[in-house]
């Protein structure tokens, strides 16, 4: 009956179903129903007449729109499928049914050419990371083809092909509605929330299998790269910066693993915390992931714009399916929809993208496009070798797959990254806090960076009451009101004078400095308040993005994690500045923290994952600044 019912589905044009085969279940679940298009995640129709709904919901790359962020609007429609009829088939008989004919493609090719995108990448690294726009950014390009098959028994062959070659996936779909076909094997669940649990599944690093499969030497080459290292930890960073928005007790980091499969092995951690709120809400806080967009998330959307030749469409959005459960609410599976082939009136298109940091190469980023989107296309079947640079073909893969996770030499350096990490992320934290400031309050004012929701909630964890507040709303009757202001960290250029930005924030560590009221300026708040005292500000020869120093901060050094592009600067073995003292390094005289009477400022995040002493050099400078 449930084979049947799927080839009702896919004979009649009109029908919208979903087919879900998620990792380790050995069946495939087939969903049916109407389709509704709603314009905001809250209008999504969790409940209808009354009684909840299941609702599997496809959600575009605009709705960052949601979070007052930018982005090309291409229309893309918030689809919801109200989900009528949900059964299970067995794969193996699902697989025996479905078509195997090749769906051969032609006129394929990049939309973008590879010299071009090669000048994307050097543009993007010198103006945006280069001027302190932020630490990584993630730039697409698309492989695109046409087919002259039916649009949806070519995509029933491919969801077969992954079904069959695939593995390793969190997920592995086929969507169809009217207008709109997807198909796909996504490796991240980007967000889950169950039972009261937000799970984020932060991946980063992609290492391309060679011919023959991967060995433990090629693997371990890949597990030393400093650059694969640093891009997990920068997104691991940006998702806590999620987590701590959506969970009382922040979020808590266990990892690192590998994700093994077919063609690519990636590293990934998996953060966790409690949150009472709603998943549509969780969704929205948690909109999209930095893998796939870059961080600090606003400006990485705001840099998407500027450099992307055409909207995302569902390109780094998410499929999401809501599911009433036991407490009358509703669980949320959120994959994020990349590894995708988009196919509608006979056009393909694999939307791919590569992080560009700082210290990216720009013809090392147009490999890793043209692997990735091999990836997905030899997965399905759709290429071969000579079709795309760097694809391989079934016949290339070993054999037998082995889990190089379980070698112990791997499992060891994976391990070790650890070493470099906060405990604080990585302990249970609890949502009970007795620090030293309980009873005191602090406003924490957001320059465009979600960091603060970690500095936000480490303060908690130090006792204090604290609210957020952006720039362009806080009230000057807020800042008077706070026991502490922490004027926070942002992107852009501290001497940037025309930038209502940046002038807003000079003016909250003026007025708090000229009130003598106790102010802790991180980051760019910290540069701007050296700026006042009479420091030069600079930009670093090279960015400091997602980089880990050990730096005096008066009487103790400290492991810090560094996000900054300019930097105050003193001459050598200056140790006052006016009313401050200062902390600076013997040679350069790159200043890294400021205390004076009521206020204090550190250059690095003491919230990131990289500040192994975060949380107690903040205590001490908060400290200082009530004394």
């Amino acid at each position: 009956m449930t084979l049947s019912r799927l080839a009702e589905l896919s004979a009649d044009p009109a029908a919208s179903f979903v087919l879900i085969a998620r990792d380790g279940a050995d069946t495939v679940e087939l969903l049916s129903g109407d389709v509704v298009d709603v314009e905001l995640l809250a209008d999504i129709p969790l409940t209808i007449d009354g009684a909840p709904r299941e609702i599997f919901a496809m959600v575009p790359y605009r709705q960052v729109r949601e979070r007052g962020f930018v982005a090309q609007d291409d229309g893309a429609p918030l689809r919801c499928v109200i989900v009528d009829e949900h059964l299970h088939l067995a794969t193996s008989e699902l697989l025996a049914a479905l078509p195997t004919d090749p769906v051969p493609l032609h006129d394929d090719g990049f939309d973008i050419a590879d010299a071009e995108y090669a000048a994307i990448v050097e543009k993007v690294i010198a103006e945006e990371i280069g001027r302190g726009e932020g630490a990584n950014f993630v730039i697409r390009r698309d492989f695109t083809a046409d087919i002259d098959m039916d649009d949806r028994t070519a995509a029933l062959t491919w969801f077969r092909a992954l079904l069959t070659h695939e593995r390793g996936a969190y997920w592995t779909f086929a969507v169809f509605t009217p207008g709109h076909i997807a198909v796909g094997a996504s490796p991240e669940a980007h967000v889950v929330a169950r039972e009261g649990v937000v799970t984020m599944n932060p991946i980063s690093g992609t290492f391309r299998h060679p011919a023959g499969g991967a060995t433990k030497e090629t693997l371990i080459d890949f597990l030393a790269s400093t650059k694969e290292t640093e891009e997990l930890f920068m997104v691991v960073d940006e998702e806590l910066k999620m987590m701590s928005a959506v969970c009382s007790d922040g979020g808590r980091i266990t990892g690192p693993h590998l994700k093994e499969m077919s063609r690519l092995t990636h590293t990934e951690y998996m953060l966790r915390g409690r949150s009472t709120l709603d998943p549509r809400d969780i969704l929205r806080e948690t909109m999209f992931a930095p893998t796939v967009t870059g961080s600090p998330m606003q400006n990485a959307c705001a840099v998407i714009r500027r450099h992307e030749r055409k909207p995302r469409g569902y390109y780094s959005g998410v499929a999401a399916l809501f599911t009433p459960n036991a407490d009358g609410g509703h669980d949320l599976d959120a994959p994020i929809l990349i590894r995708t082939v988009y196919l509608q009136d006979g056009a393909l298109s694999v939307p791919v993208g590569a992080t560009l940091v700082r210290h990216s190469d720009p013809q090392g980023e147009v490999s890793e496009t043209h692997g990735k989107a091999a990836g997905v296309l030899g997965a399905i079947g759709a290429i071969d070798r000579d079709r795309v640079a760097e694809a391989r073909s079934d016949a290339d893969a070993p054999a037998e797959e082995r889990a190089l996770a379980d070698d112990p030499q791997v499992a060891a350096l994976l391990s070790s990254r650890n070493a470099r990490l906060a405990e604080f992320w990585l302990n249970p934290q609890g949502e009970e806090f007795t620090g030293p400031f309980v009873g005191r309050t602090a406003l924490v004012v957001d320059a465009e960076d979600r960091f603060t929701t970690m500095l936000a909630h480490q303060l908690r964890h130090l006792g204090l009451t604290v609210t957020i507040a952006g720039w362009s709303e806080v009230q000057d009757a807020d800042l008077d009101a706070a026991d502490l202001v922490v004027a926070g960290p942002g992107p852009g250029d501290p001497r940037d004078l025309e930038n209502p930005r940046i002038a807003r924030m000079r003016e909250v560590v003026a007025r708090r400095l000229d009130a003598g009221a106790p102010l802790l300026a991180v980051c760019l708040s910290h540069q701007i308040l050296a700026d006042r005292l009479g420091v030069a500000l600079t930009p670093l020869d090279a960015p400091h993005q997602g980089l880990q120093k050990s730096v005096p901060v008066f009487e103790e050094n400290a492991s810090i994690g560094f996000y900054n592009t300019f930097t105050a600067r003193v001459l050598p073995e200056t140790t006052t500045v006016g009313p401050a003292e200062v902390s600076a390094d013997a040679a350069s005289g790159d200043v890294f923290a400021l205390r004076g009477a009521h206020f204090a400022s550190v250059q690095g995040h003491l919230e990131s994952i990289l500040s192994r002493d975060g949380i107690r050099t903040l205590e001490r400078l908060v400290s200082h600044a009530f004394a």
